[in-house]
């Protein structure tokens, strides 16, 4: 019987102000579906996102109740969309077990493929205001010999690429992979891989990135320092950005918190939410996969002063350990089938590691141009004050999908 060998997870997540990544899909391979296929994939996308709402707000509760005092920061899509990707190379328990971690269990696998493949395509889109990216490459080496279908499902579903590596030499391999993902991440994502487990052969990793304008920037001469209240009756000091306009804001009784929305240009919003006094692990617990339904009817547009922080954090967390306490264990285990992938080969995922930055200040991005003066209704502004533990969620109005989700206990930790 052959040994174990090990198939590693790096998910690498940018929210950021510089760089991009290049669309992995084609216009004409777009144009060629049909209309048809382009409807059916986008009804799988649909299903898919509000499935991943829900494992993304599960996600949050369990790292939470894991890193107590500390800021949480992830890409639910990206580790859905890798995940997703393993299921081309997964068979039977193993195979249900990721599915019913991840909420894919109600899905047909053709199309949550397919969903993917449409979110993918339609995230992969840059202009001058917006740039967008999600990409997966697979580093496989020789000894493997995967199987050709599984290969060509990730590079059509997936737009992943192959890359041959010699895992032999880990140091240098090591080096290869952190190179890469610094150059598709202009620098920004650094030291991903910080060990590869010796009979690692393959790596497989996701990079998402976004980098948006807010619609209507902050005016940096606005900034100043104020206090930011933490949850053991301290604070301390944060820039904290200003500007009233015109935003969509509502409150909700059910879970006792203010909900606010700062769009980006073109598709992409910020939702803050803020809980009342004490309410912040009731809020945690109470976000379901139809709360944007709910929000919907609460929400309306007012003039508001809004003040909330400047921000740039890291979040960093072991998923095969949070995984786990979610029933998704045999992937990484040697009794896990991954056959799909290798028939010859024993293989176990023998790392997943989840890496996310966000930078959030007052244009949206650096350099850019100052927007017109907004034209605002004779009302009195609602003042809406970020100054305490908060969630933040970076929406895609278009694809209804969750990019990003935070909780910020301490916008000045790192």
């Amino acid at each position: 019987m052959n040994p174990t060998l090990g198939l590693a997870i790096f998910l690498a997540v940018l929210l950021t102000v510089k760089g991009f990544l290049k669309p992995s899909f084609s216009p004409t391979n777009y144009e060629a579906l049909s209309q048809a296929q382009r409807q059916k994939e986008r009804m799988a996308a649909k299903k898919l996102t509000r499935q991943n709402m829900d494992f993304g707000f599960k996600l949050l509760k369990k790292l939470a109740s894991k890193n107590p005092g500390r800021n949480i920061l992830l890409s639910p899509l990206s580790i859905s969309t890798a995940f997703s990707m393993l299921c081309l190379g997964a068979q039977d328990s193993t195979l249900d077990e990721i599915k019913k971690g991840f909420n894919f269990r109600n899905i047909p696998e053709k199309d949550l493929h397919e969903g993917f493949h449409y979110i993918i395509r339609e995230l992969n889109q840059n202009t001058q205001d917006f740039k967008a990216s999600i990409g997966n490459t697979l580093f496989i080496d020789q000894r493997l010999q995967p199987q050709s279908k599984f290969l060509e499902d990730a590079e059509n579903f997936y737009s992943a690429e192959i890359i041959p590596t010699n895992f032999q030499n880990l140091e240098n391999t090591q080096k290869e992979i952190n190179d890469f993902i610094s150059q598709k991440t202009h620098g920004k994502i650094n030291n991903l891989v910080k060990n590869i487990d010796p009979g690692t052969v393959m790596l497989l990793t996701n990079y998402i990135f976004f980098r948006g304008k807010w619609r209507h920037e902050f005016d940096p001469n606005l900034t100043k320092e104020e206090d930011f209240f933490l949850e053991k009756n301290s604070s301390v000091k944060v820039p904290m950005m200003f500007h009233s306009g015109m935003y969509q804001v509502g409150y909700d009784d059910k879970l006792s918190c203010t909900i606010l929305k700062i769009p980006y240009r073109k598709n992409i919003t910020a939702i803050f939410i803020l809980p009342d006094e004490g309410k912040l692990k009731d809020l945690e617990e109470g976000l379901q996969m139809d709360i944007f339904s709910r929000w919907k009817t609460l929400l309306s547009h007012r003039v508001v002063d809004v003040s909330v922080p400047r921000l740039y954090i890291t979040g960093t967390f072991d998923l095969k350990k949070t995984l786990s306490y979610m029933g998704v264990t045999k992937i990484f285990e040697q009794h896990g089938d991954l056959t799909k992938i290798s028939p010859r080969r024993s293989l176990k995922v023998s790392e997943a590691v989840h890496k996310a930055k966000l930078k959030m200040d007052e244009r949206g991005t650096e350099g850019a141009a100052g927007t017109g003066a907004q034209t605002l209704p004779m009302e009195t502004p609602l003042v809406v004050k970020i100054n305490k533990p908060y969630l933040l969620l970076i929406y895609d109005e278009k694809i209804s999908s969750m990019l990003f989700l935070g909780k910020i206990v301490n916008p000045t930790e790192k």
